[in-house]
């Protein structure tokens, strides 16, 4: 087969391999779509990944091609979506079904072959049947939906919460739609690109309640529009000291700051913004991966109770037409130009969003 190999940072090659045979308990899937994380970029180039040589990429969807010993024969020819996060099942958060939180897990596409491949093995335990509506493209991107989906739910939103998301990648955009389809009614997006302005206002976001980074006071605005209350909400998606001493400066008193974008440096506190915290006694979560079923009942705050998956609500999102994360598509390209796409992220020489690997042009 095909694959993009990484053999160590910074040196990634399209190139012939063999394919992989399942083990016990997985299937053969043929990728039919895949799509570049941010997070791959320094993967590829600067970090590498935590075994090498490796395929990477872990948003892909495709079609079962073979079964390994013990698999389920229901699976055979199935269009699925694939969970990337394997879990070691044994420690305490996934004897809680919360596997997102496992100690010992595997990752495709970090820990092991993902989806920038023509095949990838896949345990049984990670499919999800997409139903017919639902596109490879719209599966491969039900990963990053459901991370979204997942900070979300780290927080009960209301209606009437005055909401912030600052940075438009992938998943503030997703998490923006998110507020929106759940009739979210004061949002607020922080963005730093005329192309993200015109994306927001495509999804329903007033031009006034985009808010510039490079330009705008933006203090002042909020504390404006909010009678000098604040934020109610505010999911920061940056990761990096400036937007998260900015999360606190802007949430009103006992409010709620959900951290969710990956840190690329060291982050730290200054005295200024921890007094804020204790001051206007606000809650801080964390979020990291998503909830998937298990057979075991868990919820979004992790208390046992029966609930749908951060999976399964992303999945009937998609399979009710309520969400198209598809729009965010900027680019696509084949298999055999990932490189092209890899390149564009890299450098930032053209503006972009998602980029998609589309293996079946036209599903």
């Amino acid at each position: 087969m095909k694959a993009w190999i990484l053999h160590r940072p910074g040196e990634i090659s399209y190139e012939s391999t063999e394919t992989p045979r399942p083990g016990e308990g997985e299937v053969l899937v043929c990728v039919k779509a895949a799509g570049v994380c941010g997070s791959d970029i320094p993967r590829i180039y600067r970090d590498g990944a935590h075994k090498m040589p490796l395929v990477p990429g872990h948003e892909f969807a495709g079609e079962v091609a073979e079964l390994g010993k013990g698999a389920d024969p229901k699976w055979l020819h199935k269009r699925v979506g694939i969970y990337p996060l394997i879990p070691c099942r044994t420690c305490a958060a996934c004897k809680r079904g919360q596997y997102e939180m496992c100690r010992g897990y595997s990752y495709l596409g970090s820990r092991r072959d993902g989806g920038f491949a023509e095949y990838v093995s896949v345990p049984q335990e990670n499919l999800v049947e997409l139903p017919g509506c639902v596109t490879f493209e719209q599966g491969a991107m039900l990963e990053p939906l459901a991370v979204a989906v997942h900070a979300m739910r780290r927080f009960s939103v209301s209606r009437d919460d005055v909401t912030a998301v600052c940075g438009l990648g992938t998943i503030g955009m997703l998490l923006t739609m998110l507020l929106l389809e759940q009739g979210v009614r004061d949002i607020f997006v922080i963005g730093n690109k005329a192309s993200q302005k015109t994306r927001v206002q495509a999804l329903g976001i007033p031009e006034k309640h985009f808010l510039d980074s490079r330009e705008e006071k933006i203090s002042e605005k909020i504390q404006q529009y909010t009678d000098g209350r604040g934020i109610d909400l505010f999911f920061e998606c940056v990761g990096k000291n400036d937007a998260i001493s900015q999360a606190v400066e802007l949430t009103a008193p006992g409010g709620r700051v959900c951290l969710v974008g990956n840190p690329d440096t060291d982050v730290a506190i200054e005295k200024s913004i921890y007094w804020k915290i204790l001051r206007n006694q606000l809650t801080i979560r964390g979020t990291w991966n998503s909830s998937f079923f298990t057979g075991q009942p868990a919820d979004a705050n992790g208390l046992g109770t029966p609930a749908l998956t951060d999976w399964e609500y992303a999945l009937r999102l998609l399979e009710e037409g309520r969400i198209a994360p598809q729009e965010l598509i900027s680019h696509r390209f084949g298999l055999e130009q990932l490189g092209r796409g890899l390149d564009v992220m890299r450098d930032r020489s053209e503006d972009h969003l998602k980029v998609m690997i589309n293996f079946s042009p036209g599903d």
